[in-house]
């Protein structure tokens, strides 16, 4: 045995140790990072959840003109509390408020009536609800006076992003001065706008100093979006908009414009942290915007998307967004 064939022995076994040692080195590193994935997630679970955009409809009751829309194939159908309960199953979800779903104008009262009784069952999540109201028409103050001291009304929402509805509806003088009613009456009111007419959202909230208002679906900022000059519009409509004490942003309904099956959580991150970084703390809360979220992703999906967006926040602010918020403003029991 001569001195190269010792060495290269020596080389081979000392490779072999080296190889042993790295990949026992590699699997203690995947072991560790699946076991803080596990803690994380536990964490996440350990917190309870307030679901403040739950969409519910129940066809034998209510009419949704938008169902005859060709991109509305998916919900012809009714989505009723057990589907709910079903989508949602192994979330942590301990109370919801319910969202009102554009029916057909005449059957306002028929929705409000139907989610209040949701929200009495002693059975139910649900602890409040934004209905529907024709905030654009003159008898809009009588239809609202009926429920405004129900203690389960919490607000109102009039969708205005709709291709029927025109840029500046809510700028018109009765609009204005029905949401000023509104927070006369101790109610909130949701803005579903385009993304570009921010703005026109920020000066109905200027004329409306004592109403509540909560910026629904971050601003409805299109992901896929790539313009820098849509993009930073909607920065500024947002920065606008929390400058105002009495705004809430919901941090929902972003996952609508991700691309399916392919979306990543970091596609929604950018929008997502701008808005929670923008608002602070204090100022957002979670919404599932299920079944809306379905045409994308489960609930499931969009849920622990937004788990590990916000892993690396303090829990404090996690349980504030996915909770305490909610329970402040809508003052749920």
């Amino acid at each position: 045995m001569n001195w190269w064939r010792l060495s290269r022995r020596n080389f081979l076994a000392s490779s072999a140790s080296l190889g042993t040692a790295t990949v026992a080195m590699q699997a203690a590193v995947t072991m560790q990072a699946a076991l803080a994935a596990q803690e994380s997630a536990g964490q996440e679970s350990a917190i309870p959840v307030v679901d403040t955009h739950e969409h519910l409809w129940d066809l034998s009751r209510l009419r949704l003109p938008w169902l005859n829309q060709a991109r509305a194939a998916h919900f012809r159908r009714s989505y009723l509390p057990k589907d709910y309960d079903e989508a949602t199953n192994g979330i942590n979800i301990v109370k919801t408020v319910y969202m009102e779903v554009n029916c057909d104008p005449a059957d306002h009262e028929a929705e409000a009536d139907y989610v209040i009784k949701l929200c009495q069952s002693p059975n139910s999540r649900m602890r409040g609800a934004v209905i529907g109201g024709s905030v654009d028409r003159p008898g809009f103050p009588d239809y609202i006076k009926k429920y405004a001291t129900n203690p389960h009304v919490k607000g109102v929402r009039m969708i205005l992003n709709d291709p029927d509805r025109h840029k500046g509806l809510c700028l018109q003088p009765t609009f204005v001065k029905n949401v000023q009613y509104l927070g006369e009456l101790g109610l909130s009111y949701d803005i579903c706008i385009r993304p570009a007419e921010l703005m026109d959202a920020v000066r109905l909230i200027e004329h409306c100093p004592r109403t509540r208002f909560i910026i629904d679906h971050c601003g409805n900022r299109d992901v896929q979006a790539t313009d820098e000059k849509s993009r930073l519009t909607w920065e500024e409509g947002v920065k606008a908009a929390a400058s105002h004490e009495n705004v809430m942003c919901k941090i929902s309904g972003i996952l609508a414009t991700a691309k399916p099956k392919t979306w990543q959580p970091a596609d929604l991150a950018p929008a997502i942290n701008f808005c929670l970084d923008t608002f602070g703390p204090d100022r957002v809360f979670f919404g599932g915007d299920w079944p809306v979220c379905t045409t994308v992703a489960t609930y499931r999906q969009w849920f622990d998307a937004l788990t590990s967006i916000i892993r690396d926040r303090s829990p404090e602010f996690r349980r504030k967004l996915m909770h305490d918020n909610a329970v402040r403003f809508y003052k749920l029991t």
